[in-house]
């Protein structure tokens, strides 16, 4: 019988530093793209849900982006936004 304490793993200790939910780069472009696209939310003569119906998406994810919710967007779904806001926008997100 050993008298030697259990000791954890050094993956309990040290867990990975990249998760793929939590990649700093793509929240980063994905907080820049929201702001570009509730900007234009804001300044563009179509309602949210013509917005929402033309981007092919729920009036509900629209609602969610105005209300800074960027978790429940992916970064292809603002793409899908922004572009049909602005079809010949000069942004290559």
């Amino acid at each position: 019988m050993s008298t030697a304490r259990h000791t954890p793993s050094a993956e309990l200790l040290d867990p990975p530093r990249r998760c793929p939910d939590l990649d700093v780069r793509d929240l980063e472009k994905r907080t820049r793209l929201m702001r570009i696209v509730t900007r234009l939310i804001a300044v563009s003569d179509l309602g949210c849900r013509e917005i929402a119906r033309r981007a092919g998406l729920p009036a509900q994810k629209i609602s969610d982006l105005l209300a800074g919710r960027l978790e429940h967007l992916s970064i292809d779904e603002l793409r899908l936004v922004y572009r049909s806001i602005d079809p010949d926008g000069a942004l290559n997100y």
